[in-house]
């Protein structure tokens, strides 16, 4: 049986998400533990591939938050170690899928485990961490938490779906872009804070909260996301830029330029992103359209709008210094070049 025994992930200079994480570092550690437990198989290839993306690091954002909920309400015991360990395994597995849907070849600046394993074994090991995340759920021994995150994994699926249903298709609106951001990324974010509250036994009105503030920071998230593949420099974003374009994917930048497009422009986007017919010097064409359009400038702040509702959804918590992060993490997410 293959064991991985470094999860750590790679730091940069310190961010307010180091901050928070800072906080829930003891916790964070028991949730690297347990998911090294529990990634575990007599399946060679299984831990390989897990223990690959796993421990390539990442932001590690969604279990932070769920231990960073569970401490805003109070929480003493430990089941929120082994939520936060479920969270990671349903992100895990949403990644090893999507990789082999877009076919990509970079995660966290190093080749994807589709690109090192083959598209089968992530497919497969994805199926078996989604597998895993539940029989670890039961664990809990929370209908509540077993709603929630059931619910969330089916909502993450819905959103997948959705945006194949919008790839390629330029008429996209931002209202049925935000339903696929929403469901694809946000959904987790807004379980894994209010699982935080439920294991902690708070009242409805704080697991709301909670997830209200998931949502709203996920969906800032994605849009800053979805800025940064146009932006970024590959260096600095781990993953290729430009691929959203070459994908065909209607994204937020892309919906404001056709929808202030002249005839010219539409054909463009028409034949880029409907067609997937592009050519060399497309991709600077299309970042040019979104810069004589103010799309990039407008989707951050849109993303900001979100990181605000965000912010208000914490407002009935009292302060202390794990709030405060929560709140730093808010700018943070919008304001980070990777």
């Amino acid at each position: 049986m293959a064991v991985v025994t470094n999860l750590e992930p790679n730091r940069r200079t310190s961010t307010p998400l180091d901050d928070l994480t800072a906080l829930v570092a003891e916790d964070l550690s028991a949730v690297n533990e347990i998911i090294i437990q529990n990634m575990q198989s007599s399946v060679e290839l299984i831990p390989q591939l897990a223990g690959y993306l796993i421990a390539a690091g990442g932001k590690r954002l969604r279990p932070v938050l769920t231990l960073a909920a569970a401490n805003l309400c109070g929480y003493s015991g430990d089941k929120h170690r082994l939520l936060a360990a479920v969270v990671e395994f349903i992100h895990s597995a949403t990644l090893l899928h999507d990789d082999v849907v877009d076919e990509s070849d970079l995660r966290r600046g190093l080749a994807s485990a589709n690109a090192v394993f083959g598209n089968k074994a992530s497919v497969l090991v994805g199926d078996f961490l989604f597998s895993r995340s539940f029989e670890m759920m039961v664990r809990v021994g929370s209908l509540d938490v077993l709603r929630i995150l059931s619910r969330a994994s089916a909502v993450i699926a819905e959103g997948e779906v959705l945006q194949l249903r919008t790839t390629n298709d330029t008429e996209t609106t931002e209202e049925a872009y935000l339903e696929v951001i929403k469901g694809k990324t946000a959904e987790l974010f807004a379980a894994a804070c209010r699982v935080g509250a439920v294991v902690a036994d708070r009242p409805e009105a704080e697991a709301q909260a909670l997830y209200d503030y998931g949502m709203n920071l996920g969906i800032a998230f994605q849009l800053v996301d979805d800025v940064l593949d146009y932006s970024a420099l590959q260096a600095t974003l781990g993953k290729t830029v430009g691929d959203d374009f070459r994908e065909g994917k209607l994204t937020l930048p892309v919906v404001l330029s056709i929808s202030r497009a002249d005839e010219a422009e539409k054909a463009f986007w028409h034949r880029t992103m409907e067609e997937l017919e592009q050519a060399d010097g497309d991709l600077e064409h299309a970042q040019t359209l979104m810069a004589k359009h103010n799309a990039l400038a407008e989707t951050v702040e849109r993303a900001r709008h979100y990181g605000a509702l965000a912010r208000a959804n914490l407002a009935p918590f009292p302060d202390s210094p794990i709030k405060r992060a929560m709140l730093e993490v808010i700018d943070f997410v919008i304001d980070r070049d990777f």
